[in-house]
């Protein structure tokens, strides 16, 4: 018997299985193809990398358990909490009018309803973060909710959690959220220390072998932290050193970290609240149960600004994220600001832009220098000339590496979260975004943007298109792949 025809018929019978699973089972166009590929040209690994990775394990059973548990919480909170069911958007003011189409789609699904009387306070870098944050829990009274994908249990990570160990031997209930994948750090000995203080720490779901685990596909991208139900923080800042920019001779070689959080007071936290209860209640044994306790969701302010909270995972009934970015570029009518670490959009985004180009709007995308990845780098830069082409400006970041997640049109809508411009974002991970309709809030961060113009470089279109072939190749191989990267 000849072995080797016995085992390439067995492999070609796999390989035939496999990909008609994956014709019948991926939804996305671009991501079917990548799949195919992966398989056709990488024998055995691209089937191993399809079977690990590909397929939605988790979507299928646990993600739909968490689906339906939150669902039954959302129904809870509206029968329960007042204002929770808030759905006019007929009586939003002038800055948040041009809007309420975007509006009317996250209040109809995922739910989110459209508050208003918030206070917003933008925080660039981790410099002006952290003491905000540590500020806000130290005077926290009741409870202190965290939830983060990196917790790096350095200076700014030890001072987190004995500042949360303070205020849990103090009475306050706390609760802490960690992405395992996200965050090695937190080993089991700190675990043990913060139990024993009294804080309830619990992986969003556990990694036992992380070169094969599907779970990690689907990740918790999600920086929540909420206090006493009135006072939330949501933006790209994970908790690490890294995200602080220290000044002195001794960090002079550190690179610079750029990025955006939010911090937000008012009713617009009753969502962050609920969206901290979903992942608890998926991943802890002991269920939080909705009282009026952890939803005071009020502010005493001057002025009220418009918020909306978009939130998406692989338990959304659509890609809550996706669709709001591209209804807010839809609805842009002079400008629009985009910063992003990571630009592998998907055709949808891709076109939404050349089109609003090509139609006469300012449209400026920041990305960063020099990535931290070569593969997703090539993958993004094999978008450009089309965007280019289309008029989109594109300009380098210099300075460090620009981890920033903002949209900013118009000078009237602010977009800051969790969610990069990918389909990992857009598709695989737990995110979480805050929608600011407010003028003041958006010529702030517009100013922000423009600031960080200035340590960026311009691409030339000219240069760029006509670039030789040998330095395209890879870039578009590369583009081939990113539907899984």
């Amino acid at each position: 018997m000849n072995w080797t025809i016995v085992v390439a018929g067995i492999y070609l019978v796999v390989l035939i299985a496999v990909c008609l699973r994956i014709i019948f089972e991926t939804h996305s166009t671009n991501k079917t193809l990548a799949y195919l590929l992966f398989c056709f040209f990488i024998p055995v690994v691209g089937i191993a990398f399809y079977l690990t990775f590909g397929i939605n394990y988790w979507r299928i059973k646990k993600y739909n358990t968490k689906k339906e548990q939150a669902a039954r919480l959302l129904e809870q909170l509206k029968s329960t909490i007042p204002d929770f069911d808030e759905t006019s958007t007929g009586k939003v003011d002038k800055n948040a009018a041009e809007y309420t189409e975007l509006a009317a789609m996250l209040i109809k699904d995922p739910g989110s309803p459209l508050t208003s009387n918030n206070r917003i306070q933008l925080l660039i870098n981790g410099e002006q973060k952290f003491p905000v944050l540590m500020q806000a829990i130290r005077e926290a009274k009741h409870h202190v909710h965290v939830e983060y994908y990196i917790y790096e249990y350095d200076e700014t990570g030890t001072a987190l959690v004995n500042l949360l160990i303070q205020k849990a031997e103090e009475g306050v209930q706390v609760r802490f959220i960690y992405d395992d994948f996200g965050s090695p750090a937190i080993k089991k000995k700190t675990e043990e220390r913060m139990r024993k203080a009294g804080v309830e720490i619990h992986p969003f779901h556990k990694v036992h072998f992380y070169f094969l685990a599907n779970r990690i596909n689907y990740r918790n991208h999600r920086k929540i932290v909420v206090i006493d139900g009135s006072t939330g923080f949501v933006g790209g800042i994970n908790v690490s050193d890294k995200y602080v920019n220290k000044s002195g001779p001794q960090f002079s070689g550190k690179l610079f970290w750029r990025d955006t959080h939010v911090r937000i007071d008012g009713p617009a936290v009753n969502y962050l609240q609920y969206l901290f209860m979903c992942d608890w209640n998926f991943c802890c044994p002991q269920p939080l149960t909705p009282t009026l306790d952890y939803f005071t969701g009020s502010v005493e302010t001057a002025r009220g600004t418009y918020v909306q909270i978009a939130a998406s995972g692989p338990d959304s009934s659509q890609p809550a994220i996706l669709f709001s970015i591209l209804q807010a570029i839809y609805l842009a009518k002079e400008e629009i600001l985009i910063t992003t670490p990571y630009f592998i959009p998907g055709d949808s985004v891709l076109e939404a832009l050349r089109i609003a180009a090509i139609s006469g709007l300012t449209v400026k995308l920041l990305v960063p220098g020099k990535a931290d990845s070569r593969i997703v780098n090539a993958a993004s830069k094999s978008n450009y000339t089309d965007l280019l082409i289309a008029g989109v400006e594109i300009y380098l970041y210099q300075r460090g590496f620009v981890h920033a997640k903002t949209l900013v049109t118009d000078g009237r809508l602010t977009v800051a979260g969790t969610a990069n411009m990918d389909h990992r974002s857009f598709e695989l991970n737990f995110e979480v975004n805050a929608i600011i309709y407010d003028i003041k809030v958006a010529t702030d961060m517009r100013n922000v943007f423009f600031k960080d113009l200035e340590d960026a470089v311009k691409i030339d279109k000219e240069a760029w298109v006509n670039r030789p072939w040998y330095r395209v190749l890879p870039e578009r191989a590369c583009r081939l792949f990113s539907p899984v990267l």
